[in-house]
């Protein structure tokens, strides 16, 4: 029995071009004689939907396009596809309007509608604010062929529903295992669609955990992932397939559109090898390729063909600018350089060094006529005053504007250039350097900046030389250096990784070896920029903590732990 996953790439809302995508699966899938198409979790809408669910009109609609995708299938193939379906009994019982399910589409109809049973609530998933969990174990059978005598029984799960084996993470999270009350029912296979999103390392998790459970129950199990990016997330893909031993016995690309074939022996009851695709050993390639899918689809899905950046000549906006030229097209990227009397010369011959490597445009503006207006128009106001954070800030915020009036008249979308230090500790202004619709590298550490730029000059000079070995600095005043505000970037980071990432008392960071009066300070900033953090742009996730749709700290708050 011939099986496809289609590893696609929805864009939320979408329900015609998703359902094209989905038809245009199925047409290869029918053609090379598959039976089963199993295609990602919501596929027919996106995932997530969000608040789109609290829309009537926006689940019929689903349940109209899902009626209409079933008679234009390939009647020869079967189709598993991800939707959302409508809880009749909310009403009445007390409970969620909608459940996340799969529909099985053969024969030109819906055939049977399956239930997510777990529903995660933590980091980015909110599940529980639309869906109803399922109650009862999914499963169907299917004949392999039309001469078939014997049926084969699929079991099916929706992404948390293989999250939960307490042997392998040694807890229970959920009351119920999904998987070993399918392995009851005596499927000869499981099928699992997911959307997971994307963390580094997340795929050698996944891969271990499948195959643990695979091996314990000794059942198939087939794992297909949504790719692409939508809003801050990003979706690798990396689907696959282990067999009744736990060995991974097909595996799809990362990070891109796939649709991998591979066979259940029915007499053998396990799959038969297929194609592996390779992982994407070196963490620094993975992480710059799904910022590039990620920047590239969030463009792409909002109607944006051309990016902008401010070109500082450092080492963020040199990242960003790669990223933007990879995703893009270099053309399709305009770098500006916007120099104040404080900034030094290789500032301005670095970032136009970097704008010829990649091959972008770049246009310089100085800001310094603006800076001398808005003493000007201050100077009674500030009479009398040092020069200070107001005036270093007043510098950033002409270079937001300028940038915003670029984006604004020519419709670029503008990328903020700030790292995730950056972020965490608030050295960044608001409606300065913040400014943006899209914070490419907000999840990125600055030291993982260095470290992905170290990797991009694994050829050829792309980021220059130069760029990598100053010391950063924000120019803003003179002399200015970033030392001389806060930590080591290499002390900064791993305080900031305990912080935020291990949720690390201030003690448990001291005992770590680290001053305890710096730790104190960087968890008093952390705590005092939050404000910033709520008005930033969307930044693309690329950890398992982000400060983004999973972040949820207060900002009136005085906790120091």
């Amino acid at each position: 029995m011939k099986i496809a996953i289609a590893q696609l790439n929805p864009t939320v809302g979408d329900l015609w071009s998703n359902a094209n995508n989905i038809l245009e699966a199925a047409h290869q899938a029918a053609s090379q004689g598959v039976r089963l198409l199993l295609t990602p979790e919501l596929s027919l809408c996106g995932y997530p939907p969000k608040d789109l669910l609290l829309n009537p009109s926006f689940v019929h609609s689903l349940s109209v396009e899902l009626e209409n995708l079933a008679e234009k299938i390939p009647p020869q193939l079967a189709v598993l596809v991800g939707t959302v379906e409508a809880n009749t009994d909310a009403d009445s019982r007390g409970e969620k309007p909608l459940y996340n399910s799969i529909a099985l589409l053969d024969e030109g109809k819906v055939k049977q509608i399956f239930h997510k049973r777990l529903l995660p609530t933590y980091d980015v998933f909110d599940e529980d604010r639309y869906f109803e969990p399922g109650r009862q174990s999914n499963a169907f059978t299917i004949f392999p062929t039309p001469e078939s005598e014997n049926f084969v029984k699929v079991g099916v799960t929706i992404c948390e529903d293989l999250w939960n084996d307490k042997d392998f993470w040694g807890k229970q999270t959920y009351e119920v295992n999904p998987i070993e009350d399918l392995v009851q029912l005596e499927v000869d296979f499981v099928v699992n669609l997911s959307a997971s999103p994307y963390s580094v390392k997340k795929q050698k998790l996944r891969e271990s955990m499948l195959t643990y459970s695979a091996a314990k129950y000794h059942v198939p199990i087939l794992y297909v992932n949504q790719v692409g990016g939508n809003d801050d997330l990003i979706f690798d893909g990396n689907s696959f397939a282990v067999n009744r031993q736990g060995e991974v016995f097909c595996r799809a690309k990362a990070l891109e559109t796939d649709v991998k074939i591979l066979e259940f022996c029915p007499e053998k009851q396990d799959l038969l090898a297929a194609f592996i695709q390779p992982f994407i050993e070196i963490e620094e390639a993975e992480i710059f390729a799904a910022l590039v899918l990620g920047l590239k689809d969030y463009a792409r899905k909002c109607g944006f063909t051309k990016v902008v950046l401010g070109l500082s000549g450092g080492i963020d906006s040199s990242l960003v600018a790669a990223i933007a030229a990879e995703a893009m097209g270099k053309d399709n990227v305009l770098g500006v350089l916007m120099p104040s009397p404080y900034s030094s010369d290789h500032s301005i011959t670095d970032a136009e060094a970097l704008a010829k490597n990649l091959g972008i445009k770049s246009y310089q503006l100085p800001i310094e006529p603006a800076m001398k207006v808005y003493d000007q128009m201050l100077e009674p106001l500030f009479t009398g005053t040092p020069f200070g954070i107001a005036e270093e800030n007043i510098q950033s915020r002409i270079r937001g504007n300028l940038l915003m009036a670029i984006a604004n008249k020519f419709g670029y979308l503008l990328l903020s250039t700030g790292n995730k230090s950056e972020m965490a500790v608030g050295y960044c202004t608001l409606y300065g350097d913040m400014n943006g619709g899209l914070a490419v590298i907000s999840d990125v550490p600055k030291t993982r900046v260095y470290d992905i730029c170290q990797w991009l000059n694994r050829e050829q000079e792309i980021i220059p030389h130069n760029v990598l070995i100053k010391p950063p600095s924000a120019e803003l005043k003179p002399d200015q250096k970033d030392q001389d505000s806060l930590p080591p970037y290499e002390i900064l980071d791993d305080i900031l990784y305990r912080m935020i990432n291990k949720h690390q008392s201030i003690p448990q960071i001291v005992d770590a070896g680290y001053d305890a009066e710096v730790v104190k300070k960087v968890m008093k900033l952390v705590m005092r920029a939050e404000f910033k953090r709520k008005q930033a742009p969307p930044g693309l996730k690329i950890t398992d903590r982000a400060f983004g749709t999973g972040w949820r700290m207060p900002i009136a708050s005085r906790w120091l732990s």
